[in-house]
């Protein structure tokens, strides 16, 4: 078309209502999509959204119950608060810029601010419901896609004061989505650990906590692996925990007026600051920071008026003020980390031991590996020069040009083979997939010290490849992808890549970067139609649906599979298994379990699978 011959006109300006506008950009105001696989994806967003509202009553003195339902696709949330005002409750759900929380008096420290968080999770539901009770009446509204269906009008009630708020997200705004236990057990958990005092139920499990960070850190650490008893302090809008243990890496959790901040901020980085000077002035050392920090496991929680995050989902802390007339987050968490740190310390003489032969160990093991490293370092700078290990991507997660929405989408595939790198390669999108090829098995790390990540030159090009070895700051990729044959020597490699990344690199794993591709095992077809099933049952499905003996391949490994055929997998609708931490599972079992030498445990455990992989065998065969 020439552009020349376009006629700009009014009839050019277009404009959009408020569902309208967050059904076309709905990443501006939950981030992105997803289908569910990855923590911070827009349902569990959604799911936040509603709750939040539900915290912020509580937080004001209303409630100390929430109730929470989650199915397959319907959540059900209700709170004990004071129940929307019943002439604004079809307001709160659909007047962008409608709210409460602009009324600084009722909701000070509150989690949303901007009276958007109801409106995007109405505008996104195939079905929306809100119900005020309050003061023996009630008022219920019905919505599809944001549009309302029901307003009933106000009638009597028995039921105790509250909202109670019931949505399906809109499965063609997110495709072939499904909520992970795992990721909501967590979600409700952080809730329960910031308001000491609240019962949270969710799927009639009950959530509690009456010591705050203290508890999170218990649950989030294995008591063995600590060098010291938690340091757990409190202040006026400040709380913080820290330990160190027997790990490499350094773990925070972060939150700012009960609100996850996943990407951390000027709150977290302000903390880190604090601790290391703090004990390098107790010590009167000056410390590495990197020696201070290593195998730190550590919660910071503020309370902050008017918060200004740096996007809608609130997941990065931007404000550099407590208050608007406050004083600066740094002053604010120095000073209280400095003066409440060093007076503890002062009087746990145990612990402050403890603390510095942790620092003294991080210490000599830097030093020893310093030679190693620089060697490695340059051994890995003329590799990348020549080799063909990494067929990378244009785009990276550290860019600061490339687009919020485009960042969920940059990943790296780690397989083995030139085989199964060619279709990959092949068939990936040069903009936001790369692809890392592995030479035969990696070496099984279990046991060794972080020297091995240096002498290995595998390893070594792998973490530079990611960008890694000082941190996450540079990671270059959002999604570390693990792809294997799905046969005993991928299952193999796949252990041994795990491995080296829960050994080494265990802040990859927390913060949900890892996962496991998912490629069909059969291929049914007919002349007519084609499905790919990842399963047995949907093996089974795919042949009664076609009949007639259909055509059934067996997809052995990935080389077997065509870049033509490859694409569709890692394309739009590509299939990933996070990897997924549970409180329960500790690191070291884990790998000691599966890496470790052979024991009797692991012995029953192979012949149990293997009589569950021989009857999978024996039925494919039969069919």
């Amino acid at each position: 078309m020439d552009t020349a011959t376009v006629n700009y006109t009014e009839d050019s300006i277009k404009s959009l209502d408020w569902k309208e506008h967050i059904r076309l950009r709905p990443g501006m105001y939950i981030g992105k999509l997803g289908d569910g696989s990855a923590h911070d994806d827009g349902i569990y967003v959604l799911v936040k959204e509603v709750i939040d509202n539900c915290i912020d009553e509580h937080m004001m003195g209303y409630g100390k119950t929430i109730h929470i339902k989650v199915t397959d696709h319907r959540v059900e949330v209700r709170d004990y608060g004071r129940g929307i005002p019943l002439g604004k409750v079809v307001d709160c759900v659909s007047k962008i810029n409608t709210g409460g929380k602009y009324d600084s008096g009722a909701f000070q420290k509150s989690v949303g601010l901007n009276g958007v968080g109801t409106k995007a999770v109405n505008a996104l539901s195939t079905y929306f419901k809100v119900q005020s009770f309050r003061d023996g009446q009630t008022k219920l509204a019905e919505f599809e896609k944001g549009e309302i269906t029901t307003d009933a009008k106000i009638s009597k009630s028995t039921e105790r004061n509250g909202t109670l708020i019931t949505f399906e997200p809109d499965g063609t705004v997110f495709k072939h989505f499904h909520f992970i236990p795992d990721y909501l057990d967590n979600l409700i958990w952080n809730y329960a650990f910031l308001n000491a005092g609240l019962t949270i139920n969710l799927n009639g499990k009950r959530y509690h906590s009456e010591n705050g960070l203290l508890d999170l850190l218990k649950r989030k650490t294995d008591e063995e692996s600590l060098r010291y008893p938690i340091i757990h302090l409190k202040g006026n809008d400040i709380e913080i925990a820290l330990t160190h243990a027997n790990q490499y890496g350094e773990e925070y959790y972060s939150f700012v007026n009960g609100q996850h901040t996943t990407q951390g901020g000027t709150h977290l980085a302000a903390f880190r600051e604090s601790i290391v000077k703090t004990l390098r002035d107790f010590y009167k050392k000056d410390f590495d920071a990197a020696d201070v920090r290593a195998s730190v496991v550590g919660s910071i929680a503020v309370r902050v008026q008017e918060p200004v995050f740096e996007s809608q989902t609130k997941t990065k802390l931007g404000s550099q003020n407590v208050a608007p007339d406050g004083p600066t987050m740094r002053t604010f968490i120095n000073d209280f980390v400095k003066t409440e740190l060093d007076n503890f310390l002062h009087r746990n003489s145990e612990t402050a031991d403890a603390l510095l032969k942790r620092i003294l160990q991080s210490e000599r093991e830097r030093k020893e590996i310093a030679g190693i490293k620089k060697l490695a370092n340059e051994r890995a700078k003329k590799a990348n020069l020549h080799n063909k290990k990494l067929r990378d991507c244009r785009l990276h997660l550290n860019d600061k040009k490339v687009k919020d929405e485009l960042k969920d989408n940059i990943m790296i595939f780690i397989t083995e083979g030139d085989s199964a790198s060619g279709s990959i390669t092949k068939s990936r999108d040069v903009q936001t997939q790369a692809v890392f090829s592995l030479r035969g098995k990696p070496f099984n790390c279990f046991g060794h010290t972080k020297k091995v990540v240096y002498e290995n030159e595998e390893f070594n090009l792998l973490q530079h490849a990611l960008n890694i070895e000082d941190g996450l700051e540079g990671l270059r990729y959002r999604k570390i992808v693990i792809a294997t044959d799905a046969d005993v020597d991928g299952m193999h490699i796949r252990l041994l890549l795990l491995t080296y990344f829960l050994q080494f690199f265990p802040e990859l794993v927390r913060n949900g970067h890892l996962y496991i591709l998912e490629t069909p095992l059969f291929r049914v077809r007919n002349k007519k139609e084609t499905f790919y099933c990842y399963s047995e049952e949907e093996k089974q499905i795919a042949i009664d649906k076609l009949g007639n003996k259909p055509e059934i391949t067996r997809f052995k490994g990935l080389g077997e599979i065509s870049p033509d055929e490859f694409a569709g997998f890692i394309g739009e609708d590509i299939k990933l298994e996070p990897v997924i931490l549970q409180k329960e599972t500790k690191v070291k079992d884990l790998l000691t379990f599966y890496m470790g030498k052979n024991t009797p445990d692991r012995q029953q455990f192979i012949i149990e699978k293997l009589r569950v992989e021989k009857d999978l065998v024996e039925e494919t065969i039969a069919t």
